[in-house]
């Protein structure tokens, strides 16, 4: 099994045979593959070109001890499987020295948070692990696990409740805050980040509120890579590169981005040296990277989900489909965006749309499929209110919505049946199965305010074409997607 003891067999699978091994510097709620194949990885690699002690803590929130008990029984250690059209490389990782288990390691995790070597504390938990209300951006306070953390604020659960109990007590031993790093894909995530934490300790203790306001950097960053979830065919592979045998290799494309509001008040890694971009302001980076990447993202995931290609690449090797996104970035989206003039839009869509049709890299769509009702919001209903607000056609982008609506009854076009993964599962497929018309389906669906703003919900532009999106679809989605692809 891959441990620390055995790195000196596997030299020609490190970054570098040099290693040091560092104390805990960041703290990183929602260990997933993505943070195992982007944020911990750059962290290695800045360590290598300027040691510090930036070694990472990471922490499940899930209450599944699977995950920790995995990696911990590896020292930590773990595989980055790279694969794309040149072949794979398999990388292993160092820079994980611990992992928690929430609730089960809340001891553990408090104490680390109260450590003045623990700086940074980041995140990747996904839009639902926010906690957010979606009207307002603050903390979601009929949420089950606000409401739990309001009342026992020494037992945190949600991610509002972790960051206040920890900053609380920062504050009360005079030990200087840590830096508040949102990796996930959500619209100015560190302002949104701070407005859910900082609304919820207004709730629990108003001087702290106002202590981490005036204290507390909440950077805002856009992330990139593409990683799938792990395989027993991953585990394989990883085996017979090392030798030894991997629990948690991490599959992923060669390609990463991560762009980074540079506001570290109490220190951070060189990241530069890794070839991340330290910038003043992320926010263009991160609006074409929603629009483009992550909105056609969850458009082929509908699709194909209606259609039955199981991977991204299998999507976009279906000529018209792959034509309809190329169409959608090019005519719906491209035009919605205010970029650096060195940032080549066209070249960007490009590259994307080749990174689709890695064949090796069997990216899911049913993955990519969760949560849409998170999802939706950020990657495409903003693109869509900016072109109705231009007075341009959204032809193509309501499909994309009409495709989530109609995959939202749980069959695809052959019948096959499929769970909704979703926050708001039980309340949208409720509305999608009763709804027996196109007309009937849209309008049910557009009134789920948690998803769509009243304004746009009754915009009669947008009821009118996708009304005659999900008509074209209850015809058959390849059907749909041939004839979208033809547009004008």
């Amino acid at each position: 099994m891959l441990s620390r003891s055995s790195l000196s067999t596997l030299k020609a699978h490190c970054l570098s045979p040099e290693w040091r091994e560092p104390a805990i510097g960041i703290v990183h709620l929602g260990i997933g593959n993505f943070h195992r194949a982007h944020e911990a990885l750059y962290t290695e690699e800045a360590m290598l070109a300027q040691p510090g002690d930036w070694g990472i803590c990471g922490v499940t929130l899930q209450g599944d001890v699977s995950k920790r008990d995995a990696l911990m029984a590896q020292d930590g250690l773990y595989s980055v499987v790279e694969r794309g059209p040149d072949g794979e490389r398999v990388t292993v990782v160092r820079a994980l020295r611990e992992v928690l288990a929430m609730p089960f390691d809340r001891a553990r995790l408090l104490e680390l948070f109260a450590d003045e070597r623990v700086r940074i504390v980041s995140l990747t938990v996904t839009e639902k692990g926010y906690c957010r209300d979606p009207q307002t951006g603050d903390a979601d306070f009929a949420h089950p696990g606000v409401a739990h953390d309001l009342a026992h604020p020494d037992e945190p659960s949600t991610v509002p409740g972790i960051l206040c109990a920890a900053l609380k007590a920062r504050r009360h031993a005079g030990t200087p805050p840590f830096t508040v790093l949102s990796c996930d894909n959500l619209s100015q995530n560190g302002e949104a980040l701070r407005q859910a934490v900082c609304s919820f300790a207004r709730r629990l203790d108003p001087a702290l509120a106002k202590w981490i306001e005036t204290h507390v950097a909440f950077p805002s960053t856009m992330v990139d890579r593409i990683v799938p979830a792990t395989t027993e065919a991953d585990r394989a592979a990883a085996q017979a590169a090392l030798g030894v045998r991997d629990e948690a290799p991490v599959p992923c494309e060669p390609f990463r981005q991560w762009v980074i509001e540079d506001r570290f008040p109490a220190g951070r890694p060189a990241w530069e040296t890794a070839g991340a971009q330290l910038v003043d302001d992320v926010a263009p980076f991160e609006i074409a990277k929603l629009r483009m990447l992550n909105a056609t993202h969850s458009a082929l995931a509908y699709l194909s989900m209606l259609a039955g290609f199981e991977t991204i690449s299998d999507a976009v090797g279906h000529a018209p489909l792959g034509s309809l996104i190329h169409a959608m970035m090019t005519r719906e989206i491209a035009p919605t965006l205010d970029v650096p003039p060195s940032f080549d839009l066209a070249a960007y869509r490009d590259a994307l749309l080749d990174r689709y049709a890695n064949p090796a890299l069997k990216h899911r769509c049913a993955q990519i499929a969760m949560d849409g009702s998170q999802k939706m919001p950020p990657r495409i209903l903003s693109t869509i209110e900016a072109r109705l607000d231009a007075g341009q056609p959204i032809e193509r982008l309501a499909l994309a919505v009409a495709a989530w609506f109609t995959f939202l009854r749980g069959r695809a076009d052959d019948g096959t049946r499929y769970a909704i993964s979703d926050p708001l599962a039980e309340r949208l497929t409720k509305a999608a199965e009763c709804a027996g018309t196109p007309e009937s389906l849209v309008d049910a669906l557009l009134a789920v305010s948690d998803v769509f703003p009243a304004a746009l919900a009754r915009n009669p532009v947008l009821r009118e074409v996708l009304v005659r999106a999900a008509t074209k679809l209850q015809n058959g989605s390849l059907a749909a997607i041939d004839e979208y692809a033809r547009l004008d």
